[in-house]
This record gives structure tokens, sequence and C-alpha cells, in this order.
């Protein structure tokens, strides 16, 4: 008996959809959540995530609640905690789209009607439903979402979307020294050989007009490297706002800006949940993983050479296995400044 039919013919009250993995892995889960919405708008939807990517959804319009792992503090306690709260909850659908142990276990032990999870997953032989996990050429993160809830609503897949507040930049200060054309540069990522070599996003700011404003985004750790990129580019309307901006204004930010220019990271997938347009730079990585722009006017940046190592890896690595890291160098400056 399909899902559709048990759930579309009952009152499916309580939802819970989990995911505790990184910010961009969290924002293409919100696919599944507009979703269910659509197809279920009278349910109470909550949503797991880890401890620093709650932010993302204040103030958010549908979700009822949003749940929070602590990973590192107390992780296995605060893990056992939560797994009773979701027990008490009484979950009509628990959908995880994690692969890992730890959700598995929740999920196989939420009490939920139906548990949905996909086949990766160790604890997937305790779920109600457990769907294959698809790697295929052409085959978006957001549509492997998807098939989990497939049989709950249809097979039409759905963008990444956010919610940042009318106001969420109006108290800021900066806002009001912003001129010209503006554009925001996110210059940072946890891996090296996904990072736009600093050389090349200095020799890039150089050729952005002296009287535009860039925006330089990122967490507080990124700050210093923000910081030498002004220095060294010497542009004046260059404005270093990493550790300064929420989630949320960041997004709000990129909605106002003429363009943004990003790696393969998390803040490409901001752009996309507002839509804003987005240049994103892959080095070592390809689109083809899955994890590509979603925004309407997006475009890749990426090395016209043939190399035999790329890609090296699906997340990167801290420096490049070859020594060379020419998918970094060799991508032409002209693939950014057609976009300005």
């Amino acid at each position: 008996m399909s899902l559709t039919y048990l759930y579309k013919k009952s009152a499916l009250k309580k939802i819970l959809i989990i995911q505790t993995a990184s910010i961009g892995d969290v924002i293409l889960a919100t696919p599944v959540a507009e979703k269910l919405h659509l197809f279920y708008p009278n349910a109470s939807i909550d949503l797991l995530v880890k401890k620093g990517n709650e932010s993302l959804f204040e103030g958010h319009p549908f979700l009822h609640e949003v749940l929070v792992w602590n990973k590192k503090e107390k992780k296995y306690a605060n893990l056992h905690q939560l797994g009773h709260r979701i027990r008490k909850t009484r979950y009509d659908i628990v959908v995880n789209l994690q692969r890992f142990a730890s959700t598995g276990i929740l999920t196989a032990c939420s009490g939920a009607r139906m548990t949905i999870g996909f086949d990766k997953n160790p604890f997937s032989f305790f779920f109600t439903k457990k769907i294959k996990h698809r790697i295929e050429p052409g085959m978006h993160e957001t549509e492997r979402n998807n098939d989990l809830i497939r049989e709950l609503t249809d097979g039409v897949n759905m963008p990444p979307k956010l919610y940042p507040p009318a106001d969420a930049l109006a108290d800021l200060e900066f806002m009001k020294s912003l001129s010209g054309n503006m554009y925001t540069i996110s210059p940072a990522s946890l891996w090296f050989t996904k990072q736009f070599p600093k050389e090349k996003w200095i020799a890039f700011m150089k050729l952005i007009p002296a009287t535009s404003t860039i925006c330089l985004l990122g967490s507080k750790q990124d700050s210093s490297l923000c910081e030498e990129l002004i220095s060294a580019s010497g542009h004046p309307g260059a404005l270093n706002l990493a550790g300064r901006l929420s989630f949320l204004q960041s997004a709000a930010l990129m909605k106002r800006a003429k363009m943004n220019f990003t790696n393969d990271s998390a803040p490409m997938h901001l752009a996309s949940s507002v839509d804003a347009p987005v240049t994103v730079i892959y080095c070592s990585t390809v689109p083809g993983f899955g994890f590509g722009p979603l925004s309407t006017d997006s475009t890749v940046a990426e090395t016209d050479e043939p190399l035999l190592c790329r890609p090296c890896g699906l997340h990167g690595f801290r420096e490049c296995p070859e020594k060379h890291f020419r998918c970094g160098f060799n991508i032409a400056l002209e693939k950014l400044t057609t976009r300005l």
C-alpha cells in the first residue's frame, strides 16, 4: 500500500524532518519542508538541525519548531535526550535526510507511525520505508531528497527557500555607505581545494570598478582572509562583513546584490535560497556531484584545462594532492568579470 494512500486518507498532524549536517545540506533540505507544507498545510512540521544552524529558520512562516542537537558538548547525552523528546511528541512521520548512524537511531526509535530514510543509513532496515540513495549524472541533491517524500507528494522538484525578514538589513550602519553597484564575495571554504586562491581573488577585486561596493562575507574565522584581500587589492569600496551578519542577513544582502561570487560552498546555497544571482567557482569539485547553484541567474566558473586529477574528491582536501592546484589557479578571471 502506498504512502500517499495511507496519509492522504488520514489526518496527518505531526511531521519531523531530520538534517543535522552542514549549513549547505540544511538549506538543501528546505524543499522537503516546502513540499510537505504544500501537500499537508494543516500538519505541524518540525525540523531537527545541529546547533549553530537553527538561526537559518528564525521567523520561518510555517515551521512549528526547530529542534537543536548540540554535537560539540555531551554529544551522545544530548542525542539520548532528543530521542526521548521525539518519542514523547509521537510524530506521524519522521523523514531522515541523513545517512549516518546517529540520526538513524533517532529515526528508528522515534515511535512514529511511518519512518522514511535512505537505504545507506546503517539503521535503515528498521525504517518503515527506505529509499535508494541515487547518484546519477545531472541529478541534484534536492532531487535525491525529494525521492524520500515522492509517494507522499509528487515527483516535482522544488528549489531551496529561506525567509529573511523584510527588515533584516534595516539597522545595519554600513548599509548607508553603499554606493554604485553592490557585489558580494564569499572567499573562504572549509577545504583548501574548494577555495579560489587568494591571489586570484585579489586580482579579480582589482578589476571591479572603484565606484562599486564589494561586501566580503563569511564567518568570524574568515575575517582575517577578507581583511587581507581588501588590503592587497586596495579596492576603496570593499567592506569586511565576515562575522558581522547572521545567515538570514547575509541572504538578504545577497538578494540585493548585482552579483554574488562564491566557492562551491554554503554561500552558494544561501544565494539559491533567496533566488539571488550567483557565480560559483569550482576548483577541485564539479557541479555534476549534484550540489550546484539553483538560482534563476546562476553561472559556473571552472577551468577549461582538461585535468585527469579533477575532480579529486567530493568534499575537497586540505591541500592539492598533486601539489599544483591548477584547477584553481587556471580559472580565467574573464569568467568572473563578464558577470559584473
